[in-house]
């Protein structure tokens, strides 16, 4: 699955904003069902029937009519007679389980002919039930129950998914988010799993001194810019959102979706992370923020990867000695600087420009390591 493109995933449909079923607080609302029928007294005999059970009832007296109040009228339930003229109850059908809106609504065809073929063209349509004329009223309304009892079923399952939309769009880009419920059994798995991800630590320099010598509302104000640029770098590339530790932000890359280009997705951040915060920088008159800084470092490796935490609160994160050491690297970024390790310059080399840094000492490795300031990439000028 390719995640760096400009047309990097394709969007399933995934419906954030309607609430089919469901009224503007989240409680469901009464059962609306669309009477569809060019002859009047029909219209009027189901409407009264269906009333007194206490549903409330939508009317449309051709099939075009019946199309626009599938989507304005947003109804749990269509009885929709085939034979009417201008547009016939097949038609129509055929049309409302090809719209994105419509699809899920159940339909009941209702009409004089008994015919075997014609009940199986109007299954091939996408009805999910078929009454003959003159129907029985018994038979009717223990289907529009039946039907009605499946549409809140497939609510509520509509409903958690919007939620979890909701809740993995705060850790992922919208376009993670979607191919993850396009695809979840494959995509998320729960508990942890080895894998090798791109890792990204940024921390503000400077921070400290600035929050001891500045106000509460000016801290969190600042580090809500900051943060805001630095998140959004994450997730325009394509990475997955860890945390925040204090003034530092841990994220990564390929898990839980890998395109194979997980280490150029976390530089590109990098880069576009210092080019922000420059921005900001820019931005800002005040000297105590203008000594602020960003320092970021890149390193890639194997991860235990996964739904870490107690039955009762767990994140969505990476643990491993690889996890430590892109840390270790933010550690000795200075301000402006990215700083990655041997084995992503390796990988790395030949799409950016980096030059070696001297061999310094990591926090918890015995020999000296060699590490890379990234500049650019490659046909990309420098500053």
């Amino acid at each position: 699955m390719n995640l760096s493109g400009n047309n990097a995933i394709t969007s399933a449909s995934v419906s954030t904003t309607r609430s089919q079923g469901f009224g503007s607080d989240g409680k469901r609302k009464q059962p609306r069902i669309l009477v569809v029928d060019d002859i009047v007294p029909n219209v009027e005999l189901l409407e009264a029937l269906l009333s007194v059970q206490g549903y409330d009832v939508s009317m449309a007296y051709d099939g075009y009519e019946a199309l626009e109040k599938a989507l304005t009228d947003d109804p749990d339930l269509i009885l929709l007679d085939v034979m009417m003229p201008g547009m016939n109850g097949y038609e129509v059908c055929e049309q409302l389980k090809r719209q994105d809106w419509t699809r899920s609504i159940p339909i009941v065809l209702l009409t004089a002919l008994d015919q075997m073929e014609d009940k199986v063209r109007g299954l091939d349509a996408g009805a999910d039930d078929f009454l003959t004329k003159p129907f029985n009223k018994i038979e009717l309304l223990s289907r529009v129950r039946s039907l009605l009892r499946i549409r809140s079923y497939y609510n509520e399952i509509e409903q958690n998914r919007r939620l979890l939309y909701r809740l993995l769009n705060r850790y992922m880009s919208e376009e993670i988010v979607t191919a993850i419920l396009a695809d979840p059994d494959n995509s998320l798995k729960l508990g942890g799993e080895k894998k090798e991800v791109a890792v990204l630590f940024a921390d503000i320099r400077g921070f400290t001194s600035f929050a001891e010598k500045t106000t509460a509302e000016e801290v969190v104000e600042v580090l809500n810019e900051c943060f805001n640029e630095t998140t959004e770098a994450v997730f325009d590339n394509y990475g997955t959102f860890d945390k925040y530790v204090g003034d530092c932000i841990l994220a990564f890359y390929g898990a839980p979706i890998s395109d194979g280009n997980d280490l150029q997705r976390a530089l590109r951040t990098a880069l576009d992370m210092q080019r922000r915060f420059a921005l900001l920088l820019e931005r800002w008159t005040d000297p105590a923020r203008r000594a602020l800084g960003l320092g970021i470092g890149v390193h890639i490796g194997e991860v235990v990867v996964g739904n870490i935490g107690s039955q009762r609160l767990m994140d969505y994160t990476i643990i491993g000695d690889n996890v430590n050491t892109a840390q270790r690297l933010e550690q000795v970024a200075q301000r402006g600087q990215v700083i990655i390790s041997e084995t992503a310059y390796e990988r790395a080399k030949s799409y950016i420009n980096a030059k070696p840094m001297p061999p310094i000492y990591l926090k918890g490795k015995s020999e000296p390591v060699t590490t890379y300031l990234v500049e650019s990439f490659i046909g990309v000028a420098v500053g």
